[in-house]
């Protein structure tokens, strides 16, 4: 069996500035591995102020119910991204997918 690693400290400082960014932004680790370097983090959902954006539809005579639905698709959902080393040592990140 082969066993990967991190080809250059280069790309090992990329993985770690990646996920101190993410952290940052708050996502929370879930797994890692240091074998096959790769770290699986998630966001919770954010909850939305449904008053405030009520009044600030009232308040734009409707026009702020295109935010309101963009902040329900893009934000009411769980978050789930997978950051990686391939075997040629380039750091990549996906989307997982949902349970």
């Amino acid at each position: 069996m082969k066993s990967y690693q991190l080809t250059t400290d280069k790309n090992s400082a990329r993985f770690q500035q990646i996920l101190s960014d993410k952290i940052r932004n708050g996502f929370i680790v879930i797994e890692k591995n240091d074998k096959l370097p790769y770290v699986v983090l998630s966001k919770e959902r954010k909850q939305i102020d449904s008053s405030l954006q009520l009044t600030l539809v009232f308040a734009t005579l409707g026009l702020w119910s295109i935010v309101w639905l963009y902040l329900i698709i893009r934000l009411s959902k769980k978050k789930e991204i997978l950051v990686a080393v391939d075997e040629d040592g380039n750091v990549f990140e996906e989307k997982c997918l949902s349970k």
